[in-house]
């Protein structure tokens, strides 16, 4: 099967209003911005993400929110976009927060077919007991609280069932790829990319190398083609720094 794309928009062209969506990147590390760029372009709206943070205010997920595209989002981090906490405190976002270690088990839990599993994270917690506001109402009150999740104790140490999560789709970057969807991701890149792209029904990954199949070698392979069904090649692009400092080093 053919899975290189010619262009971003064409890979991207089939994606729905209301479809969920596992998006890579680490910060501003490895976001897959040409793919949500064309998105963006494409129109879908009310879509449901599932990504480590939701980028920033104009950049990555950010360009999403700023044209109010993104109904729902499933993360960890959310520090660095103020059009993200606008939405969310003025009822116009609906956010679930989740310790980063079980996002990141979950989005593998779901690529592996596990449907749920237990963990200590988040024990003793809103996160367990319930009650964290996942939406606002427009006077600022909780219009959605999460609900009181099951727990079982094991050897004594009482533990949180969460769920594994698949998204219809998968938006990843890669540094090189092959043909086959084979893909490898260089540093903090590949924090949250390759778990992203196993929790997608249909993965497109935009790459900056791409390369003939049979050129990468086998063992340094980080995510494995049957995970890929599209490919992009984008080329290299310029790294974004979330936080500037100017102290200087020592």
């Amino acid at each position: 099967m053919e899975k290189v794309f010619p262009s971003c928009a064409d890979a991207v062209a089939d994606i729905p209003s209301g479809a969920s969506l596992a998006v890579g990147g680490f910060g501003l590390n490895g976001i897959p911005h040409n793919l949500i760029e064309a998105l963006l372009e494409q129109g879908a709206t009310d879509l449901v993400t599932v990504s480590n943070n939701c980028g920033v205010d104009g950049w990555g997920l950010g360009v999403l929110l700023d044209h109010h595209r993104i109904a729902r989002t499933t993360g960890s981090y959310v520090g660095e976009n103020k059009e993200f906490e606008r939405q969310y405190l003025h009822g116009e976002l609906e956010v679930e927060l989740c310790p980063q270690g079980t996002l990141a088990e979950r989005l593998r839990a779901g690529g592996c077919g596990i449907p749920a599993f237990y963990t200590p994270a988040g024990d003793g917690t809103l996160v367990a007991d319930g009650g964290l506001p996942w939406k606002h109402a427009a006077d600022g009150s909780v219009a959605v609280a999460s609900p009181k999740k099951e727990t079982r104790v094991f050897d004594g140490r009482e533990y949180v069932l969460e769920h594994g999560i698949v998204c219809d789709y998968a938006l990843v970057r890669a540094s090189i790829g092959d043909r086959l969807g084979n893909l490898i991701f260089h540093k903090a890149t590949r924090n949250f990319n390759p778990l992203c792209a196993m929790a997608g029904r249909i993965t497109i990954a935009e790459v900056e190398e791409l390369v003939e199949p049979g050129t990468i070698d086998p063992e340094q392979v980080h995510l494995p083609g049957i995970f890929v069904q599209r490919i992009v090649h984008v080329g290299p692009q310029g790294k974004r720094i979330e936080r500037v400092t100017t102290r200087p080093r020592h």
